[in-house]
């Protein structure tokens, strides 16, 4: 199969692995890409030294592209930049801040750029800034996520309306049935995030990976909405977020409840209970740790399996 997102990354399939904070680093990144999909190199939870070493390991590990995810909401945004630009990444995924800011920049440089967004206003933005493709992202989705709640499904056709840049869908999706729904709600392409994180190649704690696989409907929630709008799992350090959402605390206040490095603390060295814990509602979806390679081939055959079977069940309608 090929489309613009196959195209635009020079990839086998349209798959792309989430650039996770803690979860993604050269290991993953290069098995994704070794499998014919793209995989993203995280940066968010990275210091500049450690970024270039991850490029460095993953440009080893495979000759297939990959690149990297750069949330601007952090302060060494300016340093990865100028880090990806000189290690030759050709492909970066920015989020969480204006796509005015690098995309010209970095397209001068040979790098193909895409925006995350989760909703129209900031999809327009975004083309408007030149980026060559977009990341719609619904509100299943872990991590840090959209103040409208708008769901994967309601949220695919509305920016595939709003903007004709190549489209891919996030939120919701871990196998080859939503990948389905994706394409046919007008996407191109399809990131996982919560999936991947499953996988041995993931840099997450085994603590994590473990509590993950146990959530069910309902464990996961989109909280801390004064700051920055994050789904994570219910625990001891979200049940301090809720009794002080509850009570009308200031952002101030939230500040200091999240405090420092818990994210850290909970995907990376395997703090259930005061760790914060992103993932999304696929999770519950979620039984196995399989190689990533594996997840991609997976993924991929059920794709186009469910489409053969839909196409079947309905050939000949009018």
């Amino acid at each position: 199969m090929t489309n613009r997102i196959t195209d635009l990354f020079q990839i086998k399939y349209p798959i792309i692995q989430a650039g996770m904070i803690w979860c993604s680093g050269w290991e993953l990144a290069s098995a994704v890409s070794n499998a014919g999909a793209l995989g993203l190199i995280g940066s968010g939870s990275m210091y500049p030294d450690i970024l270039r070493s991850h490029i460095q390991k993953c440009k080893a590990a495979t000759d297939k592209p990959f690149g990297v995810n750069v949330p601007m909401l952090y302060p060494n945004t300016e340093e990865h930049m100028k880090i990806i630009i000189e290690e030759g990444v050709k492909i970066v995924f920015t989020s969480a801040g204006n796509p005015a800011t690098w995309t010209k920049m970095l397209q001068s440089n040979g790098i193909k750029v895409v925006h995350v967004i989760a909703n129209t206003k900031f999809a327009k933005k975004a083309e408007d800034a030149g980026v060559d493709g977009l990341v719609a992202e619904g509100f299943e989705a872990g991590g840090h996520n959209g103040r409208e709640e708008t769901t994967t499904m309601v949220l695919i056709p509305m920016i595939r309306e709003a903007t004709e840049l190549p489209l891919i869908a996030a939120g919701g999706i871990g196998n080859g049935t939503s990948m389905l729904a994706a394409m046919a709600l007008g996407a191109e392409g399809v990131q996982m995030g919560t999936r991947f994180v499953a996988s041995p190649e993931s840099s997450g704690h085994e603590n994590f990976k473990k509590r993950l696989l146990e959530t069910k409907e309902g464990d996961t929630i989109l909280t801390m909405k004064q700051l920055t709008p994050v789904r994570l799992i219910k625990n001891k350090f979200y049940s301090l977020v809720q009794e002080a959402e509850q009570r009308g605390a200031s952002a101030e206040e939230m500040k200091t409840i999240l405090g420092r490095a818990r994210a850290k603390a909970g995907m990376f060295e395997g703090n259930l209970d005061d760790g914060e814990l992103e993932v999304g509602q696929v999770s519950a979806a979620i039984h196995n740790i399989k190689p990533a390679g594996e997840i991609v081939e997976e993924v991929w055959n059920e794709f186009i399996t469910a489409k053969n079977n839909l196409c079947s069940e309905w050939n000949g309608l009018k």
